[in-house]
């Protein structure tokens, strides 16, 4: 098995697992059996845990963030987009194996105990705030930054609340804030 693979099968153990159980409760042994890869290649790829939990979640950002940017850049035109986020999440938190946040579970575990996985959940909530200003702005948004950060506010809020709650109604509530929001900035809905 050549690195790229053992790699990867480790990536795809650990966000199974760290998703599902959560980061504290998931050993780096059960992480190695789930993958088939030896212990000994384990720590030679991720000398620590908290090294694997960076990767992981770093890993997992690219992957959310390219499907929720695929979805949204399905919509016709620039001011339904910033929307579409919240279409988007409803069908994630309707997903059987829907969590949560893995970004914000990670955090709560590990909080600033980890300074590298700290790091990676602050450039995940960077990078939807970042991506979100562009969508407000593309939209016709006049001051994008505020009303980017009240979605992103909408987002998390929703993703928390759908976890603990068990259902996707609270994409819904969200959507119909940003709507809200977004017609407060002066952006034309459909």
């Amino acid at each position: 098995m050549d690195t790229t693979e053992a790699d990867g099968r480790l990536l795809d153990a650990a966000e199974s697992l760290f998703y599902e159980h959560g980061v504290q409760a998931v050993g780096m042994d059960r992480i190695r059996t789930a993958s088939g890869v030896s212990l000994k290649r384990l720590y030679q790829r991720f000398p620590s845990k908290d090294v694997l939990v960076e990767a992981y979640l770093r890993r997992r950002d690219g992957r959310w963030r390219g499907a929720l940017a695929a979805y949204v850049a399905e919509r016709p035109s620039a001011a339904e987009r910033p929307l579409a986020v919240f279409d988007w999440l409803e069908e994630w938190f309707a997903e059987p194996d829907f969590r949560g946040c893995a970004f914000i579970n990670a955090y709560g575990e590990l909080g600033t105990a980890s300074p590298a996985v700290a790091g990676a959940v602050r450039d995940h909530k960077a990078e939807v705030l970042r991506y979100l200003h562009g969508l407000v702005r593309d939209a016709g948004a006049a001051e994008p930054g505020p009303v980017a950060e009240q979605l992103a506010v909408l987002a998390d809020g929703a993703i928390t609340t759908a976890a603990i709650t068990g259902t996707p109604a609270p994409a819904r509530s969200a959507r119909e804030a940003a709507s809200a929001v977004l017609k407060a900035a002066g952006v034309a809905q459909r």
